[in-house]
């Protein structure tokens, strides 16, 4: 039970700097620094998407696994 708890919080952490970044941008007043920001954005926005595939791809294959052992039991 501890796996889906440390993704969703990863997953959470990732959108939180996401968030974090974003405002930094809005806020920045050099074109570096807030070039910088969105690249950071970007960055962490990409682990979190990346973290959503994960979670959705562990979750379709639990439901596989489920369903083939249903199957094999009515067999």
């Amino acid at each position: 039970m501890a796996g889906p708890v440390i993704r969703s919080s990863n997953l959470q952490f990732f959108l939180t700097r996401v968030a974090q970044a974003h405002e930094e941008a809005e806020e920045a007043t050099l074109d570096h620094v807030r070039e910088r920001c969105l690249r950071s954005e970007a960055a962490w926005q990409a682990l979190a998407d990346k973290a959503q595939r994960a979670e959705r791809m562990r979750l379709q294959e639990a439901e596989r696994k489920a369903e083939a052992e249903s199957r094999a039991s009515v067999v």
